[in-house]
């Protein structure tokens, strides 16, 4: 099994006690970390501008610029977004952005894209909020600009939603690791219709719904979808999120899961609010001793899941929980 890290960037409030003018110094840092340790095939962060579950008055840094700023900073380690939004800019320019961190980062850069979901994000900088068919429409049409600008050096392509004619995309992104010679693409979300139709036909990597039961059911989504249009379902790398919370014992996972619930208070939270989300995060799958991780990662091995992309709330103020990980459960599950 393969695994990423999600780099603490505020929105998930993950920053909420440290000093802003100290962000960047402890998100370089942790990025410097996984590059530094082998584990670590990516680091991750969220396209988001305002913090979840309410928007608050935090800091929630942009994406973008942070795969700029890590792929400055670092030298191995994979750079990706889970995942951008897709209508949050226009995909002819966000094509150029990645292929410039592309070079930046000697070819390290992996595409995270999707939809999008967040009304309120999406209203509060004015970019309203389109149905789901014409988010998901944007998607599609987004994702072939993608191809052809990383694949050919231009795209022309008059859509319902984007109308482009000879868009260039000089230099071309340096990477090749992929099969088709460009970025990785990864087609985030679960949607049965459309979403997983996109990615039986774009994606190289898929992130959906980290449950067994539910892994389960969108692989067979996709495999169908797959076999429908004549791809190799083999050809697509079936991803999960997964909220890590580790303790070598018991008290330590229900120490760290109060830890948590503390922290989204201060950052302004509801009380009650926050000892939901502690309730939740408690029942996830990721969730336990290294044992219980380990056992439950497995069975999701088997089923298909070879990489994961994990998230640690506590990361940016305590690294044990990290490091316990590293000794006990990536190794148990190492390829």
């Amino acid at each position: 099994m393969r695994f990423g890290m999600f780099i603490p960037q505020g929105w998930r409030l993950d920053l909420v006690g440290i000093e802003t003018q100290q962000h960047w110094q402890v998100m370089s840092d942790l990025a410097r970390r996984l590059d530094a340790n082998p584990t670590w095939e990516s680091a991750w962060v969220y396209d988001h501008f305002h913090t979840t579950p309410k928007a608050l008055p935090e800091a929630t840094h942009e994406a973008w610029t942070l795969m700029s700023a890590f792929a400055a900073v670092t030298d191995r380690v994979r750079l990706g977004q889970m995942c951008t939004c897709m209508s949050y800019r226009e995909p002819t320019y966000l094509a150029k952005v990645a292929a410039t961190i592309d070079a930046i980062s000697g070819g390290r850069v992996e595409m995270g894209i999707g939809g999008g979901w967040y009304e309120h994000e999406w209203r509060a900088y004015g970019y309203g909020f389109p149905s789901a068919g014409d988010r998901l429409g944007r998607l599609r049409e987004g994702v072939e600009i993608f191809r052809q600008m990383w694949t050919t050096g231009s795209a022309t392509l008059d859509g319902k939603h984007y109308q482009v004619d000879g868009a260039l995309c000089f230099p071309q992104p340096v990477q090749t690791t992929s099969a088709a010679n460009r970025i990785p693409i990864w087609v985030a979300g679960g949607g049965e219709k459309v979403t997983l139709k996109i990615a039986a036909q774009y994606a190289d990597y898929t992130n959906f719904d980290g449950t067994l039961e539910g892994f389960r059911h969108k692989s067979q989504v996709l495999q169908d979808h797959c076999t429908a249009i004549g791809r190799d379902f083999a050809q697509i790398t079936r991803s999960a999120n997964y909220n890590v919370v580790i303790g070598a014992t018991d008290k330590e996972v229900a120490d760290r899961l109060a830890f948590v619930e503390d922290l989204q208070i201060k950052g302004g939270l509801p009380a009650e609010q926050a000892a939901a989300m502690r309730e939740n995060l408690a029942t996830q799958p990721a969730v336990g001793t290294p044992d219980k991780i380990v056992a439950t990662l497995k069975e999701l091995r088997d089923a298909g899941m070879s990489y994961a992309i994990t998230y640690f709330a506590e990361a940016a103020h305590d690294t044990s929980g990290i490091e316990l990980f590293e000794r006990e459960v990536a190794p148990a599950l190492a390829d």
